[in-house]
């Protein structure tokens, strides 16, 4: 039976006042993971979750994960925030994952903001974890509160699982919950993860695909020490000189890979899927707009959304060992390390993907002649994760989307790895729902973060819709 909930979407309309205040205490919380100074702030921010958690009848527990070394310290890591919500064995069993920690954030960087105070402004939040991940972790709170205050019973029980290590590559989760398979996740009948957005600012979405990701270092070294470009410019092989022109190889203006093979290894895209990518509402003008770019590589609706969900990509992100602050410093450095990282797709695997790329890398290098020592190596990787949109906890996400929204929500692929999804789905043996809440813009780890107040508080509803409908999922 489908309960009216349309008196408890007007109440959730008129409780933003308190919706926002808690949001403003959340992101009053500076919990930086990948900042040691930071790091009592992210532990707090679990035990502030756990006290929320509890004050609607939540039974918590928090599982310790121990220490890490970070910038030469031994910092103690934060526990993980396991709950449970409901234990009727006549009911299924929802499990909700989501992040408490965010990226590194400072005015300093061009926020127009203090990041960790919650501004309001022309309807939007603005504040670093608005909408990457407390705003979205926070709509849970608000849906099951809502609920609770107009005597609804809730049709599943739900258990969490939130951490504070996300934006720090998850240390420790998968090993925790591999230990947790055969407790805290026995009985799981369905998963959902509320931290992905919208394809744009307009319609909602539902996620049921993501890329996996290899990422990969390219060392180069020279010379004993960083040296006088004067003295020393034009009689010495520059090792940057050297990491430039090789990763200049790895792709073409029109940002094809050149790694030869890797191609091959993707999944056939039939006739069908093809398909679904017309009926996609997707402004490219939008798009590019959001963006900041003159012009993209391609305009084509259907090519751009291909290559940004069905096809690998490989982007760099840095160089280590080179200068890169204000000013001059001429200096030519002694040793200079390449990173960047190849999404992945189905059908591709990682330990193929890793072996290709360095062995064209070495075939590159060989190519250049230079005397320098040249070292790439694997990072860390992740394999790609695809769900059946069928499956009952997928259509139970979509007939919420459109109880909410009036509108049919589209089914996307997404660009960005989280692969803590594919953990998930192969522990427990259920499908992993990914149900975005943000808008395309709102620029999580960038300046200005944001969650629209729409967005926001449509969240709660639509999170109160969902949990309704697993009732007969």
């Amino acid at each position: 039976m489908t309960v009216d909930l349309t008196n408890v979407f007007q109440q959730i309309d008129g409780d933003y006042e308190n919706l926002k205040e808690l949001l403003r205490e959340a992101v009053a919380i500076q919990s930086v993971s990948g900042d040691p100074s930071k790091r009592d702030e992210t532990i707090h921010m679990i035990h502030w979750m756990k006290e929320k958690l509890e004050q609607i009848g939540t039974t918590c527990e928090l599982a310790d994960l121990g220490t890490q070394e970070l910038e030469g310290k031994t910092v103690k890591l934060p526990p993980v925030l396991l709950g449970t919500l409901g234990t009727d064995k006549a009911k299924k069993t929802l499990l909700v994952y989501g992040h408490l920690d965010v990226q590194p954030a400072a005015k300093s960087d061009g926020w127009d903001t203090e990041p960790f105070e919650l501004v309001e402004k022309d309807g939007k939040l603005f504040g670093r974890g608005s909408s990457d991940d407390k705003g979205p972790v926070l709509c849970w709170l608000h849906a099951i509160r809502a609920a609770q205050k107009n005597n609804i019973e809730l049709p599943v029980n739900i258990k969490f699982c939130f951490e504070g290590m996300e934006e720090s590559g998850s240390v420790g989760l998968p090993e925790l919950l591999e230990r947790e398979k055969d407790r805290f996740l026995a009985g799981v009948d369905f998963v959902c993860i509320s931290d992905s957005y919208w394809l744009g600012t307009k319609k909602p979405c539902l996620t049921y695909g993501l890329r996996g990701i290899c990422s990969f270092f390219v060392e180069v070294t020279g010379i004993k020490q960083d040296l006088h470009s004067g003295v020393f410019g034009g009689v010495i092989h520059e090792p940057l000189q050297d990491l430039m022109w090789v990763m200049a190889q790895l792709t073409t203006v029109d940002n094809r890979i050149r790694i030869p093979g890797l191609y091959d290894q993707v999944a056939p895209l039939s006739a069908a899927e093809e398909k679904t990518y017309d009926d996609i509402e997707f402004d490219v003008a939008e798009f590019r707009e959001s963006v900041g770019a003159s012009k993209l590589p391609t305009e084509d609706k259907k090519t751009l959304l291909l290559r940004r969900w069905r096809e690998p990509s490989l982007a760099f992100h840095g160089i280590e060992g080179a200068f890169y602050g204000p000013g001059e410093k001429t200096v030519i450095p002694s040793k200079v390390i390449g990173k960047f990282s190849i999404r992945i797709v189905p059908d591709m695997d990682p330990e193929t993907v890793n072996r290709l790329t360095v062995e064209y890398l070495n075939k590159v290098w060989a190519e250049r002649g230079s005397p320098n020592t040249f070292k790439p190596r694997p990072g860390h990787s992740a394999k790609p994760w695809v769900v059946d949109v069928n499956d009952s906890n997928f259509l139970a996400g979509a007939r919420a989307m459109k109880r909410v929204h009036g509108l049919e929500p589209d089914r996307i692929r997404e660009g960005c790895s989280i692969p803590i999804t594919l953990t998930f789905q192969e522990l427990t043996g259920k499908s992993v729902l990914l149900l975005p809440l943000g808008a395309a813009d709102d620029m999580a780890h960038s300046q200005n973060e944001k969650n629209n107040k729409w967005n926001y508080v449509e969240g709660v509803k639509t999170l109160l819709a969902y949990i309704m409908e697993l009732g007969s999922a």
